[in-house]
């Protein structure tokens, strides 16, 4: 996780200066393990699927989500921390053990966090997940509708591009709406023993002529907790880099508790580097945490 500070411009001081306390970040993916660097993280669990109040993950995507977002790197002596060690989580399971889920859980979570966003002091929802924007368009218009009625209701909705890139209109949905800050990967391939070496992070334009993503971050090889109680796995994608994200918004609210999630958006237009790539793979470019501080 060093690495990945280091990409987005964080150094020591602004690492423990600033943790994301206060600010929590609700998590839609396949859950959560009970893992050591997420003790005291999780201040709601609600299972979508099977209604478990115990939590858990039986695929491993939400845990590694969830350990680069704010993972307290309590098994690693620090140096797999997240990147908002302080910040807490609300996880809704929302996909199965394949990492499989369906519209209507995914709308039941995000109408848990609307309806639920003031007491548990949810001011970002993470959502690494996607589908293509070309299958079932009904789904995916209600999906969209989903997110920006969250943002609406002033949630920093962060969302990843998808890893169907690099043809032009590869985004998934609900990636493709307006409204939201869709991420994608800052790095070019991923390594041959993940899916081959190729330009994976989805790209722009979208069917509405609309420039995707709005930012990258760090998405390769991102090493952070496995879906158990300790240990950690590498893992690529656009998710990846969504939770990097969504982190460093939440060192950014923690700093500025104020700024609303359209203003959140101006300034990460403002303060992104441009990177050496089309428009439509790097949106306003990468974000870096000094000049977003």
């Amino acid at each position: 996780m060093d690495r990945v500070r280091k990409k987005v411009g964080c150094d020591g001081f602004i690492a423990e200066q600033y943790g994301g306390r206060g600010v929590g970040i609700a998590v839609l993916d396949t859950g959560i393990s009970p893992h050591i660097d997420l003790k005291g993280r999780v201040l709601t669990f609600v299972d979508m699927i099977g209604g478990s109040r115990t939590m858990y993950d039986d695929n491993g995507h939400g845990t590694h989500i969830s350990g680069i977002i704010c993972g307290s790197g309590a098994d690693s002596l620090g140096k797999y921390r997240g990147i908002a060690p302080f910040a807490h989580l609300i996880v809704l399971k929302v996909l199965d053990q394949r990492g499989d889920g369906n519209t209507t859980d995914v709308l039941k979570g995000l109408d848990y966090v609307i309806r639920n966003k003031d007491r548990l002091g949810i001011r970002i929802v993470n959502i690494s997940i996607g589908s293509i924007p070309k299958s079932n368009v009904k789904e995916k218009t209600r999906l969209i509708k989903g997110v920006e009625e969250a943002w609406d209701n002033g949630l920093c909705v962060v969302v990843a591009a998808g890893n169907n890139g690099p043809t032009p209109m590869s985004v998934t949905t609900p990636g493709i709406s307006r409204k939201v800050i869709t991420v994608g990967s800052g790095e070019t391939g991923i390594p041959s023993g993940e899916n081959g070496s190729r330009s994976f992070s989805g790209r722009g334009p979208t069917p509405y002529c609309i420039v995707k993503p709005e930012v990258i971050a760090p998405g390769v090889q991102i090493r952070s907790c496995a879906a158990a109680k300790d240990g950690y796995t590498v893992k690529s994608g656009s998710s990846m880099a969504t939770a990097v994200a969504s982190g460093c918004i939440a060192l950014c609210m923690e700093k500025y508790p104020r700024l609303s999630n359209a203003e959140m958006k101006l300034r990460l237009y403002e303060r992104c580097v441009r990177m050496d790539m089309p428009k439509n793979q790097q949106g306003w470019g990468m974000i870096h945490l000094h000049s977003l501080l």
